[in-house]
């Protein structure tokens, strides 16, 4: 299975390929997504993005994983939680949210098996 692209971003909104549904913030693997609820793991911008918010993309078999911390990097992503990727042995790039997309993309039509977190508003 190929990790599908990101159709589409603008503030609040990201698209999906092979998906109708319009995500604010979206967990992406090879053959799937779903909606990145806050709530299942007590997400907070600080300390952010924890091991818990990306173990579900981390069991898809992912080789790389690419975290978009939002528009305007709001969203923390501790070292514990880059730590928690390398011991996995997976590659992680922490980026900005429209830069984060574009990596993504680029890695996924390359046909790594590339998994993201992302966050599209502050």
């Amino acid at each position: 299975m190929s990790s599908p692209e990101i159709a589409s971003l603008s503030w609040g909104q990201m698209k999906v390929q092979g998906s109708t549904k319009i995500y604010k913030d979206c967990k992406v693997w090879p053959g799937g997504s779903r909606d990145r609820d806050w709530r299942e793991t007590g997400t907070e911008h600080s300390p952010g993005v924890q091991p818990a918010d990306v173990e579900e993309v981390v069991e898809k078999g992912v080789q790389i994983l690419v975290i978009g911390r939002g528009m305007s990097e709001a969203l923390k992503v501790p070292p514990s939680t880059v730590e928690y990727l390398k011991k996995k042995g997976i590659d992680v790039r922490v980026l900005q949210t429209e830069q984060a997309v574009k990596e993504y993309n680029a890695l996924a039509t390359q046909g790594i098996r590339v998994g993201g977190v992302f966050h599209s508003t502050c």
